[in-house]
């Protein structure tokens, strides 16, 4: 690898692959930017530690998030099958479904509206969800003047859905219960 630093970037621009060049906060940039920082809060989960089996689904997804962000990266379909882009695929989303029904077998019912929060992991994989839902929202944006592959829209929306029940499936195992909003009415007792 080429010097981290390059000085192209220092007039605002950044280069895609392929070589175009575009303003560092065009709807493409900020996409593939919060797929990254999403890929990076998952990054954080893991280091934290976590059970075996959700190891190796965030460590799958990880890969997967890096593949997206680079297919975000590359304009067109043409340009991704050019460069060697690999495309997400439904044995992907498959994949988060099948995680997502396991989850659901293991956990009570929900009833109610829950907040985030409880274990320092379940409390990230709810902060990992809400960015997916902000990366899923960049695509619909960039999908509206650019093409991208609806697989990975399908994909960001299963993944959000992974993260909360890997959240309550983390706070479930570790004995802490679900918070639920009040709405609007005060908890303190009075």
């Amino acid at each position: 690898m080429a010097r981290i630093y390059t000085r192209t970037g220092d007039d605002g621009t950044t280069g895609l692959i392929g070589g175009d060049r575009v303003y560092k906060d065009s709807t493409r940039i900020d996409t593939y930017g919060t797929v990254d920082e999403l890929n990076s809060i998952l990054g954080v989960v893991l280091s934290i530690g976590v059970p075996v089996p959700v190891q190796q689904i965030l460590s799958r997804i990880q890969n997967d998030l890096f593949t997206i962000g680079a297919a975000l990266a590359t304009p067109g379909r043409e340009g991704q099958e050019k460069y060697g882009i690999p495309e997400i695929r439904d044995s992907d989303i498959l994949v988060l479904e099948a995680e997502i029904d396991r989850c659901e077998e293991e956990l009570p019912p929900l009833s109610q509206f829950i907040l985030p929060g409880g274990t320092e992991v379940a409390a990230l994989l709810h902060l990992a969800r809400t960015v997916a839902r902000r990366a899923e929202r960049g695509c619909v944006a960039l999908a509206r003047s650019a093409w991208v592959n609806p697989q990975i829209l399908r994909y960001l929306n299963r993944l959000s859905d992974l993260c909360f029940m890997l959240a309550r499936h983390i706070n479930h195992a570790s004995g802490v219960a679900e918070s639920h909003p009040t709405f609007g009415r005060s908890s303190r007792t009075r």
